[in-house]
């Protein structure tokens, strides 16, 4: 196993030196491909531009572990995120990735949203999910007793979670290297020179050129750019800006579970949800962008954020603000996810995975392999992964900074660096020294949580820095 982040690749050439399968792309989605694909006798490379896992979409987005209940019925989507929903909620479990199963409510404000709620709750049937039921408007403010003047009524979906998007790609990261997957960091790829029957494919990076017999794109915002590197221009990604507000953990006490609109034409909606850190998120926003690198608010998104959040939970508004921030997701014009194979080119595009990819990452993971496997791999005897279990950065499941007796094993987890978040030197000292270490402060932060509370690092930002470059030695 390797993790790189500099220098020449590892040579290729020669006879049997050619990967196996290299995937292009370390979020969510390419992760948990390369985490499916290490199960397998093969010799597997997950290669990233950034210099970091999780570094695109995955990292900015709503933390919310789908039913799939509003997805197109029929759908790759829809299956991928019934499938991908239970096998994540087992894989959280495992291996120690936060998840709370809150329950949503999908809050309906006028006489149109009331009327659609039993059209929702029949879509929810037809995916499957056959537990929604109608609330009344008294129901409704009993159990959300915060919730804004007006609601005439809700669809309960219980089931709907909010889960950590940080160390749910880290853990597939993690687990895949130590199964022995190759990870590349810092190499984006520039050019592809499709190799011909019998031959492998060369993939021309900045930091060499690596070889490989089956093709997987994973790119997210690129996956249609990756494409035309093999002369396929079959959709084109529009970035769909979402900002969103996060707000202190004073405000948790405000809502109970997660608070859905009624979905609209560019999507979910704007949310309210508790986060598993313990705080309340509001958002996202829904603008479509040429640039795919806006990921900066803006005044109009936030105030518009701000105006809806009023309505929903008033009170919100009076809390303080810890953080604001925008992800883009990967709009394609379609409502369905764009997984294709083209077993010509011995090569399979994951594209146009939206903001459900992160529930149905794991379902994505095995759907591709079997794309893969049609397309001629031969992957070969199954075999265990290796066992991984991650350091928890959720409220409602045990901190270091609270065992006793871990702390008497180990003073490190009593010594706290981030007092917003409490983070201590044991955690930052482990995150470090992991599988995949963090390549910068914010995937420090990611990792840990030291820097993400009200203060945003103001008071622990230096020292957590020196300790980040001295490796806390």
């Amino acid at each position: 196993m390797s993790v790189t982040r500099r220098g020449i690749l590892p040579d290729t050439s020669g006879p049997g030196g050619a990967y196996d399968v290299t995937v292009v792309g370390a979020g969510v989605v390419g992760c948990a491909i390369a985490r499916e694909l290490a199960r397998y006798p093969l010799r597997v490379a997950l290669v990233e531009a950034s210099g970091d896992i999780g570094e695109g979409s995955s990292k900015a987005n709503t933390a919310i572990l789908h039913t799939g209940f509003d997805a197109v019925p029929g759908s790759l989507e829809a299956r991928m995120v019934r499938e991908g929903g239970r096998l994540l909620a087992a894989y959280a479990e495992e291996t120690g990735i936060p998840v709370e199963p809150v329950g949503a409510l999908l809050v309906a404000w006028d006489e149109e949203q009331l009327a659609t709620l039993p059209r929702l709750a029949d879509k929810a049937g037809r995916n499957g999910h056959l537990g929604t039921r109608p609330v009344s408007a008294a129901e409704l403010y009993a159990r959300e007793p915060h919730l804004g003047p007006g609601a005439l009524g809700a669809l309960e979906v219980p089931g709907e979670s909010i889960v950590c998007p940080w160390t749910t790609p880290l853990a597939y990261a993690t687990q895949a290297v130590r199964s022995g997957v190759d990870l590349h960091l810092d190499c984006p790829v520039e050019k592809v020179r499709p190799g011909g029957p019998g031959e492998p494919h060369r993939l021309v990076t900045r930091r060499g050129v690596l070889r490989t017999r089956f093709l997987v794109n994973a790119c997210g915002l690129y996956a249609d750019a990756f494409d035309a590197l093999l002369g396929r221009k079959d959709f084109t990604v529009t970035p769909r800006r979402g900002q969103l507000v996060v707000f202190d953990k004073f405000a948790r006490e405000l809502v109970r579970h997660i608070l859905l609109p009624v979905p609209g034409d560019l999507g979910k909606g704007v949310l309210v949800a508790p986060t598993v850190y313990g705080n309340v998120m509001l958002g996202p926003t829904a603008e479509d962008l040429t640039d795919r690198t806006a990921t900066g608010s803006t005044a109009e998104g936030l105030a518009a954020l701000r105006e809806q959040g009023r309505r929903i939970l008033p009170e919100l508004l009076d809390e303080e603000v810890t953080a604001v921030y925008a992800g883009l997701r990967a709009a394609t014009g379609s409502e369905d996810y764009r997984v294709t194979a083209h077993p010509e080119l011995r090569y399979v595009t994951v594209g146009g995975i939206r903001s459900t990819g992160l529930t149905a990452s794991l379902a994505l993971g095995r759907h591709t392999v079997e794309l893969l496997a049609d397309a001629g791999l031969e992957p070969g005897a199954e075999r265990p992964l290796a066992r991984v279990r991650m350091p928890n950065l959720g409220e409602a499941f045990p901190r270091p900074y609270r065992d006793a007796g871990l702390i008497a094993r180990d003073p490190a987890y009593g010594t706290v660096v981030c007092h917003c978040e409490r983070v201590t030197l044991g955690e930052i000292r482990d995150a470090l020294a992991s599988t995949v270490p963090p390549a910068s402060l914010d995937g420090l932060r990611r990792r840990t949580r030291a820097r993400a509370g009200r203060c945003q690092g103001f008071s622990c930002g230096a020292a957590v820095r020196s300790l980040f470059e001295e490796g806390v030695r």
